[in-house]
């Protein structure tokens, strides 16, 4: 696989497709494997879709610094003070622009899920010249009144513990569907999830990135005043049953974006249902020929 050393680290990417540049942002603790391959295909035949590990994931550069405590995590998502991290969703934002300076890619149609979402959100508001349009799906803006967790998912996952790196695969396997069956919504697929999730652990498995990226998404601030100055097209998709980043997030990114458009899946949770992967290309392909018609 590919990589390129930007920002001080190293970042594994993909592309596949020709076309207008498609690049896509992962969420928390997820590697570029976890975009759903038949949505990948169907973006494909449009753009040049460009994938990668996020830094201290998957095959990307893993940062030298302890995992925060559950603790910490949990006091920091409950309290909205911002913690101590080593580094933010800027520094994320600035690996986006390395890999697309790497790549030639002068400004890029961005898609971005949960804190991909605040990552392009980011890219956009500190690299406005490399973000040609922007769909941020179920994510947030960073104001710590909205988006957040139901009170009963924070209960049910306080509890948890992510499964040692030296643990069975199985036993990190199960884990990792009873987390996805705890956010994902009613037309969840558990026999897809289960085979996508077997591909990305056997990748990769760094629980302790994944609770850094936490507090990296902690430690930044509200984006609301910077998403005002944005004037691009811009998509927010959310869904109607997420319990992790609950609806008030996207439409708190709707409101914050003059001009933007929103659109609400009832039967969307923290996930991305195959049902809808065609709409979704669509209303992707959509806004990207907005800005090719604005530019």
């Amino acid at each position: 696989m590919p990589s390129v050393d930007v920002n001080g680290i190293t970042i594994a990417y993909e592309e596949q497709g020709d076309g207008p540049p498609l690049l896509l942002i992962m969420g928390l603790g997820g590697q570029l494997t976890d975009w759903p391959a038949d949505l990948v295909a169907l973006l494909a035949e449009r753009f040049r879709v460009i994938r990668f590990d996020n830094r201290d994931i998957g095959l990307s550069s893993e940062i030298d610094a302890p995992p925060p405590r559950l603790r910490t995590q949990l006091r920091g998502a409950i309290t909205g003070r911002l913690p101590r991290a080593p580094y933010r969703l800027s520094d994320m934002a600035d690996d986006a622009a390395g890999l697309l300076d790497h790549l030639g890619v002068g400004a890029a149609n961005v898609v971005g899920v949960s804190m991909g979402g605040m990552i392009g959100q980011q890219l956009a508001i500190d690299h406005p010249s490399r973000v040609a349009s922007l769909v941020s799906i179920m994510s947030t803006t960073g104001n710590r009144r909205v988006g957040r967790p139901t009170a009963s998912l924070v209960a049910k996952v306080a509890v948890r513990r992510p499964p040692p790196v030296d643990a069975p695969v199985e036993q990190i396997l199960d884990e990792a569907v009873n987390l996805y069956r705890l956010v994902s919504g009613p037309s969840r697929d558990l026999d897809r999830a289960r085979e996508l999730f077997r591909r990305s652990i056997t990748r990769s498995y760094r629980p302790a990135g994944t609770a850094r990226q936490l507090m990296a998404i902690q430690a930044s601030p509200d984006r609301t005043p910077d998403l005002g100055r944005l004037g691009i097209p811009v998509l927010v998709v959310h869904g109607q049953v997420d319990p992790l980043v609950r609806l008030s997030g996207g439409l708190a990114t709707n409101r914050a974006v003059p001009g933007s458009r929103l659109v609400v899946y009832p039967d969307m949770g923290h996930d991305l249902p195959s049902a809808r992967w065609p709409e979704m290309a669509d209303l992707i392909g959509t806004t990207a020929e907005l800005a090719t018609r604005t530019s």
